[in-house]
């Protein structure tokens, strides 16, 4: 298996597909695989989900697949500091589905593992455990979470 690659584009050869589920790595605008991001784009790839912890900002990180409507949903813990997002959200060009850091760091961790899903307290009674299932464990309401199965995961390393 090869393991260097000569640029990002390269990296992500004959990988990306209109449609596709990413999982993208970084906290906020840190360590976020920003050449790979730039692929994506120049690769003009399409109807992406992306599940990453925020959608960058306008200028930047999966803010500029944003910019060329190449997104077409996001599962993050934080959208802030990006107009487009919020533009794109507002008038329904963009789904969106909220999930608490943890459960997000969790759901990835779970899919990862081959684990298709997990009880967790976080979320309960809020909107978060909307349309999902409740179970008790002693006398504790938790909420189950799906483990997210991706395509392709992408990181800065």
């Amino acid at each position: 298996m090869k393991k260097i690659y000569g640029s990002a584009a390269e990296a992500l050869d004959g990988l990306l597909f209109d449609g596709m589920f990413i999982a993208a790595g970084g906290f906020g605008l840190c360590g976020i695989p920003e050449l790979l991001l730039d692929a994506i784009k120049d690769a003009g790839t399409k109807d992406l989900t992306f599940a990453s912890n925020n959608a960058g900002v306008d200028e930047f990180g999966i803010g500029i697949l944003l910019q060329t409507k190449q997104v077409k949903k996001m599962i993050s813990s934080y959208v802030g500091e990006n107009a487009e997002f919020m533009r794109q959200y507002l008038s329904g060009e963009l789904e969106l589905e909220f999930n608490p850091q943890g459960t997000l760091a969790e759901r990835m961790r779970a899919g990862g593992a081959g684990i298709p899903g997990f009880y967790t307290k976080t979320g309960v009674g809020t909107v978060i455990a909307e349309g999902k299932e409740h179970k008790d464990f002693n006398g504790q309401t938790y909420i189950m979470e799906e483990g997210i199965f991706a395509d392709l995961a992408i990181v800065k390393a």
